[in-house]
């Protein structure tokens, strides 16, 4: 008689072929209750600020504002132009490892609970199963020919689907500069007509038809994941060892080497993307956790232990080794180390942003002029840019070592418009004899939020030679 271990390896051949749900047949998973749907749920709440984001207000003013006519980002009180735009870049590679460290240490979670897709179409079969039933009544319903009560459920369920995805890229667009208003007065731009369309199309589509579909084939994180996780990733998965061989359940009759499988295939009817855990781990699995839902409720049933199926890790089940300490794990610590320099400049960048931005440039063509009365003079244009989102007054000053050193004009305080640059010319003049070695200038702009200074020199015939 074979050992456990052979009929293991040979569970696989001909008759058990690895099938990939290749779009062919609507995956209509079954909805099971238990604490990893719990958490599902919970989790659709992260996404709840991007529906009321638009509407939170500060200072009078929308919080949440990507004004891109004015090219101003308003962050409540934090307005950032498109000079601190490498912000954006620090944030993107900070959710980047961030995603690939969870990878490492949790698999595919982010698919499995906090995923636009994900939701979207958890939200989209929700609504499928209050209008057309339990899995099998859906089933029967698409073998069904089209008759009136077939299509008024087609049209509430498509209805429903295009209210969301509306919602969805209106939504999106209100952070844009553009308001309800706009939509029913017709105020609006056919760039944003298009965005919000797609947007509108993307999610109606994807969540309603393509589904698991797009996690499998469309998606490329499902294709680089396997480069993220290693023996020490805690994943969703079946216990071969303890549920292997498989046999029906009957009422008080014990089969020999039958395992705690009973074949019930309740945790692929219960998978989202159509995968069978017994199979292995498999690219479209996105970790969710649902098949231990279903596992552990038959298992309860039949009176055996819970955790046939379980979130555990490949060195633990195969191997039996105790889950290493994440600050022994290369890959944690070098995306550890990555996210935390990500974070210290964030913090740093946003605490050091300043409300306003000060350059100076000394006129090139040409460097100084010699004035009638033999004293030199170079020519500045201090570029001045308000940060904020009202008007501000600045006071230019400047300071050198240079004896005498003299500008053409009174610097008054000069108003610098709400998001504009303004360009101030300055004209200093000294003589030669005065400049010396010591031909440093230093420009100085204040207004009641900030003070800048910015270095530069003054020039002379014998300075450039």
């Amino acid at each position: 008689m074979p050992s456990k271990k052979i009929e293991l390896e040979n569970l696989y051949d001909e008759g058990e072929q690895w099938i990939q749900n290749l779009g062919e047949k609507t995956v209509h998973a079954k909805r099971m209750g238990g604490r990893f749907r719990d958490i599902k749920w919970i989790s659709m709440l992260f996404w709840t600020p991007f529906f009321i984001g638009p509407y939170l207000t500060w200072n009078d003013k929308q919080a949440i504002l990507f004004d891109m006519d004015n090219r101003q980002y308003h962050l409540f009180d934090i307005t950032i132009f498109p000079q601190d735009i490498w912000l954006l870049t620090v944030i993107l590679l900070f959710l980047a490892i961030l995603l690939a460290a969870v990878t490492t240490v949790l698999g595919r979670v982010f698919c499995g609970y906090v995923c636009f897709q994900t939701v979207w179409t958890d939200i989209f079969t929700q609504i499928e199963q209050w209008i057309e039933g339990a899995p099998m009544q859906r089933r029967k319903l698409e073998q069904a020919s089209m008759g009136i009560a077939k299509f008024k459920l087609k049209i509430i369920k498509h209805f429903l689907w295009i209210v969301i995805a509306l919602l969805s890229g209106v939504t999106w667009m209100l952070y844009f500069n553009v308001t309800w208003a706009d939509y029913f007065s017709g105020n609006v731009s056919i760039t944003t007509i298009a965005i919000t369309g797609a947007i509108a199309l993307g999610a109606y589509v994807f969540a309603g038809f393509m589904r698991e579909q797009t996690c499998l084939w469309i998606c490329p994180y499902s294709r680089i994941q396997g480069a993220m996780v290693d023996e020490q990733t805690i994943l969703p998965t079946y216990d071969h060892y303890r549920g292997e061989s498989r046999g029906k359940l009957k009422k008080g009759v014990y089969v020999e080497d039958n395992g705690d499988c009973i074949d019930c295939n309740q945790c692929v009817a219960v998978c989202p993307t159509g995968v069978d855990i017994r199979k292995g781990q498999e690219y479209g699995c996105i970790t969710c956790g649902l098949c231990i839902d279903a596992c552990d409720s038959v298992m309860e049933k039949v009176g055996k232990p819970k955790g046939l199926i379980r979130y555990t890790s490949l060195a633990e089940l195969e191997f039996k080794q105790e889950p290493k300490a994440l600050y022994k794990r290369p890959r944690v610590i070098v995306y550890s180390a990555i996210i935390l320099a990500a974070v210290s400049t964030l913090v740093y960048g946003m605490s050091t942003l300043a409300p306003m931005d000060l350059k100076v440039l000394h006129d090139r063509q040409p460097l100084f002029v010699k004035l009638s009365d033999g004293s030199i003079r170079n020519k500045y244009e201090l570029k001045v840019m308000n940060k904020t989102d009202k008007d501000m007054r600045v006071n230019i000053t400047f300071e050198s070592q240079i004896q005498d050193l003299k500008s053409n004009r009174t610097l008054d305080a000069v108003t610098i418009p709400t998001g504009n640059v303004k360009s101030i010319f300055v004209y200093l003049s000294a003589y030669e004899a005065n400049v010396g070695k010591k031909n440093e200038v230093n420009f100085v702009v204040k207004s009641d939020q900030s003070t800048l200074e910015y270095d530069t020199q003054f020039f002379t015939p014998g300075s450039v030679q």
